[in-house]
């Protein structure tokens, strides 16, 4: 492989972006749930429960008695 053929693959590799739309479509998304969250109490209460029922689970599981 000659230093032609290494460049121009790094070059490809670095021109790359196709991971970097889903990257920021899931940050995006994540910080509208955080703002939802936070500014309508319904939902906020709603995901505070299913967080804590998630948790209980989880403990109960991992704790079987």
């Amino acid at each position: 492989m000659s230093l032609n053929d290494a460049m121009l693959k790094v070059y490809i590799f670095l021109k790359n972006n196709e991971g970097a739309s889903g990257i920021e479509y899931a940050i995006i998304a994540a910080m509208v749930a955080v703002v939802l969250a936070v500014f309508i109490p319904d939902i906020s209460s709603s995901i505070t429960s299913i967080f804590t029922s998630i948790k209980n689970e989880l403990s109960s599981a991992a704790n079987p008695a």
